[in-house]
């Protein structure tokens, strides 16, 4: 399902009766509505980043629900799509922590491929309508994910933007793992503490400290095809 250890990880939490649920009130979903992501990206963050690699997670709570933006990546839009008002306050702490030169596009797959899981709290959502899969399973499945994190022995960094990734990330052992919290990075609140709260860097402080190696969070640019 996954192609990496992520199916293990995962095997006895899809095999119960409400993410068979799930499963089929999807395929409706995709059949009668415009559903984003497209199908085949619907679990890119867990393809993209597997259990055992996972350094750090981002989390966010659904998938962005205008056309051709969401590729199954928190906060990450495809390339050639206009970068989110959050993706650009987040280039800018990022910029400003690490110095590191905003990119020309939105896709955030390098993360995901330097071991950041960027997962979202729910997977799918009906264009224009935010929230619309809210309660169809989906939290159950992602809280699945965050526990089995949780449980392992290497220290991780969780990065919880927001209120809801904080409720959400509340069971996170603190005695083993770093939590950062801070308001969203939405143009409402980033004023709020977003921004000047220095995730990035004290990410790799954190892992270095612990003998691991420090995420690069720099994002190449995308060349002109």
């Amino acid at each position: 399902m996954f192609g990496n250890d992520w199916d293990e990880v995962l095997r006895e939490e899809t095999q119960q009766p409400y993410f068979q649920e799930l499963r089929y009130t999807l395929a409706r979903e995709y059949k009668q509505y415009q559903v984003y992501p497209p199908k085949e990206l619907l679990f890119t963050a867990l393809r993209l980043t597997p259990y055992a690699e996972t350094r750090a997670v981002i989390l966010g709570q659904d998938p962005y629900h205008g056309p051709g933006q969401a590729e199954g990546l928190s906060f990450s839009v495809k390339p050639g799509v206009r970068v989110p008002p959050s993706l650009r306050n987040i280039y800018t702490e990022l910029h400003d922590d690490l110095g590191v030169p905003v990119p020309n596009h939105g896709s955030l797959v390098s993360w995901a491929k330097e071991g950041v899981l960027l997962l979202n709290a729910v997977l799918t959502v009906r264009e224009g309508q935010p929230n619309s899969h809210k309660g169809l399973g989906w939290e159950r499945f992602t809280d699945a994910i965050m526990d089995k994190l949780n449980d392992r022995p290497d220290p991780m960094v969780f990065i919880l933007w927001g209120s809801h990734a904080q409720q959400k990330g509340s069971f996170i052992d603190k005695s083993r793992h770093l939590v950062i919290q801070s308001p969203h990075p939405s143009p409402f609140s980033a004023h709020r503490g977003f921004l000047g709260s220095r995730p990035f860097s004290r990410a790799n402080a954190f892992l270095k400290e612990h003998g691991l190696r420090p995420i690069d969070w720099s994002i190449p640019d995308q060349q002109p095809q």
